[in-house]
């Protein structure tokens, strides 16, 4: 599938219509959606014909775009119902198989690297401090491949320095820096729709 083919999927999805700002849920836009998968497949093979997981999938953007670039199974875990709700009816719309979970993931207890790659748009920690390494790390104890990872781009010397020391990472790179067009969700926000810099992260775990 080409990547224009992919993005024009992704924006056709329905996203959050009540988000919870506890939760930190901002939606995944289809531009930075697509090309996470796209060159987590292409430039890495991540992706066709292996098992992946989506963590936070809110959603499921990311869970359905790996579906349509054809891995074998797809997992999208989420804490709210109400957003698995609307994956579900994505996968639906898209005519992709995806099983949802209800759950938090920084509390999963799955035995050992279970799936073959994680990819993940966490919450940055704005609203609960430290909740993007709590992602991190539970991401990395099941991933047995690769962590595909979205981090504001101020924190990069820090998520490297954790990755490598604490969460077991054979790798940390930074794939591409893009821009997060962040729109106005809460009574918070002051302007129309804010533009953050993050970076794509690629961790390579080490085998248990």
């Amino acid at each position: 599938m080409k990547l224009k083919q992919l993005e024009g999927l992704l924006g056709d999805l329905q996203q959050f219509s009540h988000p919870k700002v506890e939760l930190e849920q901002y939606p995944t836009g289809p531009h930075i959606a697509s090309r996470m998968l796209f060159t987590a497949e292409n430039s890495y093979g991540d992706i066709t014909d292996k098992v992946v997981a989506d963590f936070g999938c809110g959603c499921g953007t990311l869970s359905a775009a790996a579906a349509l670039l054809d891995a074998s199974c797809v997992i999208g875990f989420d804490i709210d119902p109400q957003s698995l709700e609307t994956a579900t009816l994505n996968a639906e719309e898209l005519e992709v198989e995806i099983d949802f979970v209800q759950c938090d993931v920084t509390k999963l207890e799955l035995k050992g690297q279970v799936v073959d790659t994680v990819v993940m748009n966490p919450p940055f920690g704005t609203r609960k401090k430290g909740a993007d390494m709590e992602f991190l790390s539970a991401a990395m104890k099941v991933a047995s491949q690769a962590v595909y990872s979205l981090h504001k781009t101020s924190t990069r010397e820090h998520i490297k320095r954790a990755a490598l020391r604490d969460f077991n990472a054979k790798s940390a790179e930074v794939i591409c820096e893009l821009r997060y067009d962040l729109p106005k969700l809460y009574k918070f926000h002051k302007r129309k729709e804010v533009d953050i810099a993050v970076d794509l992260w690629r961790f390579e775990p080490r085998q248990n």
